[in-house]
């Protein structure tokens, strides 16, 4: 009787182990299931947040906003000023070519926050309708010196040899004539205008950026990665537009936010001067320069303008700050 109760505990027992046997997946070479296996590695100490690096880099770019006053409040005035330069009709309900004879030069009020000109046009609708101009003529130089001086620089660090120094020589001639009488002397040759000015400011910064493309581009050209490429036999151009570009354009994209605040400081000198557009367009400079000959009675038509460019400069400057620093890291 014990043998056969022992007998039959001993089948239940083979029978439960084949069933467990049975519901368990099968286990893949090396003894590792085949569910694990196909489970994707997860890296130790990182956590699947299920956002790409673009989203992750907006992130970052927000909390280090938010955490910094002075970027928080560089960064207001810079969209304010975009939005200006937008939709101009959405801040201003005045008219910014035609004034009142009776209200003019009146001081800032609820009414004109910047008070009125010699013609009674209102100086703030001036100012916001300028804007696109304004930044419309720096976003052109800032293009011009950036495509040129990257194309330039980044073709004398990596091809390097007489190239590089019949290009760097070429840069050395630019960087030492001022840049402001550059830019009148290519005003000159290219005529008067805010597209010329445009140009003109562009071409007197290609200097800057062809440094600092050549700089960086001697650096990734060293690299291991781009060693092995081309031990590999990949064409040259694929490794300057595959690897070397993207790896050193970090530092330039910052020097290109920093000359953005620079060229809107240079078109509006030469505005002042009287080489932008003729009257009555409403470039920061030539409101600036409108209003000299009134500074003692209307002190406003020289002043608030040029606090305008000057906080745009000066937001600029501390976007670019803050962008080089993270490309530093």
């Amino acid at each position: 009787m014990s043998q056969q109760l022992l007998s039959e505990t001993d089948t239940d027992s083979d029978t439960a182990r084949a069933g467990d046997a049975a519901a368990r997946p099968p286990r893949a070479a090396g003894g590792i299931d085949a569910a694990a296996a196909a489970e994707p590695a997860r890296q130790p100490g990182r956590r699947a947040t299920g956002q790409g690096p673009g989203l992750r880099f907006l992130n970052r770019a927000a909390r280090g906003i938010v955490s910094s006053p002075g970027l928080f409040l560089a960064v207001l005035v810079l969209a304010t000023t975009l939005l200006w330069a937008a939709v101009p009709g959405a801040f201003t309900p005045w008219p910014p070519d035609t004034g009142v004879p009776a209200d003019r030069l009146l001081p800032p009020s609820p009414t004109h926050w910047f008070g009125t000109d010699s013609l009674g046009r209102d100086l703030f609708s001036r100012v916001v309708h300028g804007s696109a101009t304004s930044l419309a003529a720096t976003a052109v130089a800032v293009a011009v010196g950036l495509v040129a001086g990257s194309a330039l620089g980044l073709l004398a660090g990596f091809v390097r040899g007489w190239v590089d120094d019949a290009i760097m020589r070429l840069m050395d001639v630019l960087l030492a004539i001022p840049s402001l009488l550059l830019s009148l002397a290519l005003i000159t040759v290219l005529g008067f205008g805010t597209v010329n000015i445009a140009i003109a400011v562009g071409v007197a910064s290609v200097a800057n950026f062809a440094r600092i493309m050549r700089s960086e581009s001697l650096r990734v050209g060293t690299a291991v990665y781009v060693e092995a490429a081309r031990s590999s036999g990949v064409r040259w151009h694929t490794i300057l537009l595959r690897h070397v570009l993207p790896n050193a354009a970090g530092p330039v994209l910052a020097l290109s936010a920093l000359e953005f605040g620079a060229a809107v400081l240079s078109i509006s000198s030469l505005s002042f001067l009287g080489f932008g557009a003729p009257p009555p367009a409403s470039e920061w400079g030539s409101l600036v320069a409108g209003g000299r000959d009134y500074l003692v009675a209307a002190w406003w038509l020289v002043t608030l303008p040029g606090v305008v460019i000057a906080a745009v400069v000066l937001s600029t400057n501390r976007i670019s700050h803050a962008f080089q620093t993270r490309t530093s890291r």
